[in-house]
């Protein structure tokens, strides 16, 4: 993963972007400053796991859809199995997908993963199991979408690569079949 943003490409979908990125912020801040200013436990874990909760649902439903063009749920079947659903844009879709959005996307993902798991080394160094607690959820909730995003990342390329060899076949079946018809 590059460190930097792909240079000369705006942002395609800048307002989506936005969004991506305001609450995963919103409740990295909250939690951060709320010390400072709130004495209620409870005050603060309501809003920082709202806001991660916010955050979950805007990039897993909205932001992962338009900014890289992938989309994952989990079902139970009938048998109570987990079962991953995975959808992603057709071929000449996805490449036609923003590098700047892209890599926004992945790197805020990420980091904000890392950002919670420090929040929680330091909240377990402090033993305050309380706010363990509200760094474990956000955390979850985090690392959900990085799954979610990573395995249907896969699927797509896996997609990708069944297409690219179908295609080659055919091609290649179709030019057989006509070196050996009769005109």
């Amino acid at each position: 993963m590059d460190l930097n943003p792909p240079a000369g490409e705006n942002y395609a979908h800048p307002n989506i972007c936005f969004f991506h990125v305001v609450f995963k912020a919103a409740a990295l801040a909250f939690y951060i400053l709320s010390a400072l200013f709130v004495d209620s436990f409870v005050i603060i874990f309501v809003v920082t796991v709202l806001l991660a909760a916010l955050d979950f649902w805007v990039v897993k439903n909205v932001s992962g859809r338009i900014l890289v063009g992938l989309r994952w749920w989990n079902e139970i079947n009938e048998e109570g199995e987990s079962v991953w659903k995975f959808e992603c844009l057709d071929q000449e879709s996805l490449a036609r997908i923003n590098k700047k959005d892209s890599w926004l996307f992945w790197w805020t993902l990420y980091l904000t993963a890392v950002l919670w798991l420090f929040l929680g080394i330091f909240s377990l160094v402090r033993f305050q199991a309380d706010y363990l607690l509200v760094v474990g959820v956000c955390l979850t909730l985090s690392i959900a979408n990085i799954v979610g995003f990573t395995k249907c990342r896969k699927d797509a390329k896996k997609q990708l690569q069944a297409f690219a060899s179908q295609t080659i076949a055919s091609r290649f079946s179709s030019t057989i079949q006509s070196a050996f018809t009769v005109v």
